[in-house]
């Protein structure tokens, strides 16, 4: 289906909360609709040429550069998307519960869709480091019934896995966290930023910090947590802008107990410190849930949102760090 998005884009009077010593979002900046519900529950990933892909209801949807938007790829069952180093869109498929990549003509290859001879639960979100390794989240959500990836004592895991440019695959975290879900990889490898959110009663709704090796392994003794969103609801994706800072979606505007009873926990995006976890800025979404960001435009100073099933945009001060298109 096609339709021309000026129908659908308005702006919404949002207010910005940040630190006006170090501006996050433009000043004046609106929280401006792009496309219309169902179209972005996750995602999304900016390209050049295509424009904004998004995960939603009728598979992968496209928003051209012209406004018009279609359906890229039907019935894929995706969920986080990312474009790499050769502009090749890598997506976690949580429905055949597999990670593929598709080149630019078409051809989709399967990463990987199973460790130690069984099945991943849901892979979620992913990252890219500067060697070209794919680390992606493994949680569960919903049925629990069928979860194959388990540890010596049976307990389940729900972590993150890397894959290498060779095709291998590792576990890089297991138990260290409840339940894995938006994953990044900072610009030096420095470190691996893990969102925890487990939305159980009591449930960790956490986000961490972990010391990256030169391998690609990481160090579990050097878990740091940067922010707790208590008993709300917890971080989900998560992109870092030029200057090192994190955009994490995350939060409900609504209670939801017995789960998640706070109230002050709102839905959008927490703008994080990555050193101490100081809380920067915050750009409130009226849609629950917000499940993801993503810089793109031509500066990338676009800030594209997920909330909902739909997709948002503002703009920010400082352009987003992208590994596609190259810079």
């Amino acid at each position: 289906m096609r339709a021309a998005v000026a129908a659908l884009l308005f702006t919404l009077p949002v207010v910005l909360a940040q630190d006006a010593s170090a501006l996050v979002f433009e000043p004046g900046a609106k929280l401006t609709v792009l496309a219309a519900k169902d179209s972005a529950g996750e995602g999304p990933a900016w390209d050049p040429e295509l424009g904004v892909l998004t995960s939603g209801h009728a598979g992968i949807h496209r928003l051209a550069r012209d406004g018009k938007t279609s359906v890229h790829r039907e019935k894929a069952g995706t969920n986080g998307l990312l474009f790499d180093r050769q502009g090749r869109l890598v997506a976690c498929e949580p429905v055949l519960r597999r990670v593929t990549r598709t080149d630019r003509d078409g051809k989709l290859t399967v990463l990987t869709d199973s460790f130690g001879g069984k099945k991943y639960n849901q892979p979620n979100d992913l990252t890219i480091d500067s060697k070209n390794r794919v680390y992606f989240s493994d949680p569960r959500y919903g049925p629990r019934d069928d979860m194959q990836q388990r540890d010596a004592e049976g307990r389940t895991i729900e972590g993150v896995y890397r894959i290498d440019p060779d095709g291998t695959v590792h576990r890089v975290i297991g138990r260290e966290v409840d339940r894995a879900n938006g994953v990044l990889v900072s610009a030096d490898d420095k470190y691996l930023f893990v969102a925890d959110n487990n939305n159980d009663v009591g449930g960790a709704r956490k986000l961490w910090r972990f010391d990256l090796n030169a391998d690609g392994t990481v160090n579990a003794k050097t878990q740091k947590l940067l922010h707790d969103w208590g008993t709300g609801r917890g971080p989900d994706g998560i992109k870092q802008d030029a200057k090192g800072r994190l955009y994490v979606a995350g939060g409900l505007n609504r209670p939801n107990p017995p789960a998640e009873p706070a109230a002050d926990v709102k839905g959008g995006i927490y703008v994080i410190d990555p050193t101490d976890g100081k809380r920067l800025a915050f750009l409130p979404v009226p849609t629950d849930e917000v499940t993801n960001c993503a810089f793109g435009g031509d500066d990338l100073r676009t800030l594209y949102v997920t909330g909902g099933g739909t997709l948002y945009s503002v703009r920010t001060t400082t352009p987003g760090r992208v590994l596609w298109p190259a810079r």
